[in-house]
């Protein structure tokens, strides 16, 4: 039986923890799984990108490259779920993220509560990054994207898998949507800059549960995180190609 009950967003450190440069794991896979079979996050020292979809966990390098995770590395920061899909929606052509957005905003019940969405399809159009392991003394997670991979496909078949997160949980998850891509042969994918939709079908959990799950490390216990930088976050979720 799960260690976690249905319809709960269980999720390791807090945002604003993995933005100031804290990225050491605290939490295995192995652990992990027993909360969820589908999410999103990063890995041990900011080591690329992490997907969670059917089950299967995967980390996307610097590279773009999808590698399964073994059971004992470690994640400073991932939120999941066990995905049931409760509704969902066809999707015609859309022509960016921020449409889609849009789209979904409107089929969804209240901003307040916490969405899985699970949206498989084809994409004319798929930008998504990751990111290179970092070593310690780190750097914060806004100086780390000014040097990520970007990369672009076309007509890319595959899943975007993410969650919308409510305006209250500013510096503990991202507020609204973050979507993280891999592609049909589960073998390229990373964090979601943004899309096009050919056509695709989107499926969403509506999650009514928040559970945390706090780092012991002296990095997070020593942590400032009496204010909420809001502009970093965005530098974060919505970055540009490095030069």
């Amino acid at each position: 039986m799960p260690a976690t009950a249905g319809d709960t967003l269980v999720q390791v450190s807090t945002i604003d923890a993995l933005i100031q440069g804290i990225y050491d794991g605290s939490f295995t896979f192995g652990a992990l799984k027993k909360h969820g079979d589908f999410g999103i996050g990063t890995l041990d020292e900011l080591d690329g990108e992490m997907l969670a979809l059917d089950g299967e966990f995967y980390q996307f390098t610097a590279d773009g490259v999808a590698h399964q995770i073994d059971n004992a590395a470690e994640t400073p920061f991932s939120a999941v779920t066990f995905f049931k899909s409760e509704k969902s929606a066809r999707l015609g052509k859309t022509r960016s993220m921020a449409a889609l957005q849009t789209r979904l905003d409107a089929e969804t019940a209240s901003e307040n509560l916490f969405y899985a969405f699970r949206i498989r399809g084809t994409f004319s159009m798929m930008s998504f990054r990751s990111v290179s392991k970092q070593k310690p003394p780190y750097v914060t997670l806004p100086e780390v994207v000014k040097h990520q991979s970007v990369f672009k496909l076309e007509n890319a078949r595959g899943t975007l898998v993410g969650f919308r997160c409510p305006p209250f949980v500013k510096g503990i998850n991202v507020p609204g949507y973050h979507f993280h891509f891999i592609s049909e042969d589960r073998k390229s994918g990373g964090h979601v800059i943004d899309f096009a939709v050919t056509e695709a079908t989107a499926e969403w959990d509506v999650l009514e549960k928040l559970q945390l799950l706090l780092p012991s490390d002296k990095a997070f216990l020593n942590a400032d995180f009496t204010t909420h930088d809001e502009k970093a976050l965005e530098a974060v979720e919505k970055a540009p190609a490095a030069n």
